[in-house]
């Protein structure tokens, strides 16, 4: 199974996988195949005379850009997937209420 068809897969419960997820999770893929192919390229270029005088490629420059833009969209859809899921009380917050009606 390819990306694409994993991610579909995950949001295929929710209404509107056609009108806003599925372009959102078509972003997704291609920043994922967009920063694995400037991970093959450095990252700093280093100048010969002097080492201690490093600066970042516009490879590395690209890739903040895009991991930016990668988290950005996957911070949407994991909202999008918390927003359907049904309400379920952590185990730390049920513990809190617990301790708290026994203090009072």
């Amino acid at each position: 199974m390819d990306r694409k068809q994993e991610l579909l897969k995950i949001f295929s419960e929710i209404e509107d996988t056609k009108g806003i997820i599925r372009p959102m999770i078509d972003d997704v893929v291609f920043l994922e195949d967009q920063l694995k192919e400037l991970r093959k390229l450095p990252f700093i270029r280093i100048n010969p005379n002097d080492p201690s005088q490093q600066k970042p490629t516009p490879a590395a420059k690209m890739y903040k850009e895009l991991l930016q833009q990668y988290n950005n969209c996957v911070k949407i859809l994991t909202g999008v997937l918390r927003r359907d899921a049904p309400e379920e009380e952590s185990p730390l917050r049920e513990f809190l209420k617990a301790r708290k009606a026994e203090i009072r």
